[in-house]
């Protein structure tokens, strides 16, 4: 296993992170995982070298939390743990969102969950138009300083969004945010138009969730054939948009690769996330200890420039700028 800075920071962690949103009740029909076979992956991920672990407070309302600090046990100190905050955890006007209030009553419940003394990784799930930045961030920067979170991230947002951020951190001498969590995969290549080019001029370092695309690039997706039973046809069926007819010639392409390197379509899914640029960790997830196996393989890839670049035109998706201004920008370099 290859481990990478999370962005401008000096923590590393695993190109694969696990995430645990399948821990816990079945929520929105992706979940399911109880403790045992929590146990059995947090194990498994451990033999392969993962270090690296990412839940949020709303995830099954805590329940993922808590299964993930039982999980992990006396190995705590071997893991970087993430978690997130922002969802509504409660009924009242000032249990959801990124008030200083709702930050601060968030992460003291989540260490509870999880069975520790420290968040290594505490990301706000997605903006908060009514809270002013500088009162998150400052919440934020406490929480460093008191040493309940070493690190704190963002997942969710616009550019602008993080570039205020960014912006206001580094007025106020605020911590600032390490890394960005966000969806990202071969049939959703829009984090590539703005929010990439900002990462790595910033030094934060990106996550991707939902790297299949919601289990599309799986590999039990094929054109001209029923929709099998999966995420897809659930109640968060229509959450990620995809193209399908384009997606279905992306997994045409991602078969031949797969094939030739013995390995299955969602590995050289996620294999091709791992190999951009800006990516630190991809983020998967698993029902089953079969997918998790499977999509550890990912690690293993390695995918040559040939095999990027056919993977590259098969997912093209349309320039959100005239070619003329592209042109313009390369020719003035």
């Amino acid at each position: 296993m290859e481990y990478r800075l999370l962005g401008r920071s000096g923590l590393k962690v695993s190109k694969l992170c696990f995430g645990c949103m399948t821990f816990g009740n079945n929520q929105w029909g992706i979940g399911g995982v109880d403790e045992r076979l929590a146990a059995e992956m947090v194990a498994a991920c451990f033999d392969h070298g993962l270090n690296f672990f990412d839940t949020a407070d709303v995830y099954s309302y805590g329940e993922s939390e808590t299964i993930l600090g039982k999980a992990l046990g006396l190995r705590r100190k071997e893991a970087v743990v993430a978690t997130k905050v922002r969802g509504r955890m409660d009924k009242g006007p000032n249990y959801v969102g990124l008030s200083r209030q709702h930050v601060l009553e968030s992460c003291d419940a989540s260490l509870k969950r999880l069975g520790t003394d420290h968040i290594d990784l505490y990301q706000v799930h997605s903006f908060d138009f009514e809270t002013p930045l500088e009162e998150t961030l400052r919440a934020l920067d406490d929480l460093v300083r008191w040493g309940k979170v070493r690190y704190i991230g963002v997942s969710n947002f616009a550019a602008w969004q993080l570039t205020k951020a960014l912006w206001v951190s580094d007025k106020a001498g605020l911590e600032r945010f390490v890394s960005l969590q966000a969806y990202y995969s071969l049939v959703g290549r829009d984090l590539e138009f703005e929010l990439v080019p900002l990462c790595l001029d910033q030094g934060l370092g990106i996550l991707p969730w939902s790297p299949l695309a919601g289990g599309f690039l799986s590999g039990k997706y094929r054109k001209d054939a029923p929709m099998p039973e999966g995420r897809l046809k659930g109640q968060l069926g229509d959450f990620i948009p995809i193209n399908k007819e384009r997606g279905y010639e992306v997994i045409e392409v991602l078969e031949e690769i797969a094939k030739a390197k013995e390995a299955s379509v969602a590995a050289t899914a996620l294999a091709w996330l791992i190999h951009k640029p800006g990516v630190t960790s991809v983020i998967i997830g698993a029902r089953t200890m079969e997918q998790l196996q499977s999509n550890l393989k990912a690690a293993e890839i390695l995918l040559s420039h040939s095999e990027m670049e056919r993977l590259e035109n098969a997912s093209a998706v349309p320039l959100p700028y005239p070619q003329w201004m592209l042109a313009f920008t390369k020719a003035d370099r």
